[in-house]
């Protein structure tokens, strides 16, 4: 199973870092959209659907918190998970994260296994596969 990601942070090699370290872990990611703030991240919601955003808390325009409020405002957003990936390392600001709604939080550096642990306790056990990843999902029905 494949999944939408849209990972938000203002440094492009962070990014970068998140979506090598996803497919390491083993999700198959043939969709994976970036924005360096929340208002890109808005922008790009509004015209595809995201199995779930990574987000980063600082950032310019619109912050990881005010992105996560901002979902919350839509019916449709509102369902879509958020992990929130930052440097902001205290136990105070990670349960604002999940008081506003995140699904789960993890703190700047971080490895493969945290990031796949993660995401397994939000959207659930994945198996890679090759093929998904280049397009060609063998369903069996």
């Amino acid at each position: 199973m494949s999944v939408n990601i849209l990972s938000v942070d203002d440094s492009l090699p962070m990014r970068s870092i998140i979506q090598k370290d996803i497919r390491a872990s083993g999700f198959g990611i043939p969709n994976f959209y970036q924005a360096s703030n929340g208002n890109e991240a808005m922008k790009i919601l509004k015209n595809q659907w995201m199995d779930i955003v990574i987000t980063d808390y600082n950032m310019p325009d619109m912050n990881g918190l005010e992105l996560i409020e901002e979902m919350k405002k839509d019916d449709i957003f509102k369902t879509i998970p958020v992990l929130v990936i930052s440097t902001e390392g205290s136990l105070q600001k990670a349960q604002e994260f999940i008081d506003k709604g995140a699904a789960g939080y993890i703190k700047k550096p971080f490895t493969p296994e945290m990031i796949k642990q993660k995401l397994t306790e939000i959207l659930g056990e994945m198996k890679y596969d090759e093929d998904t990843e280049n397009g060609n999902e063998n369903l069996d029905f």
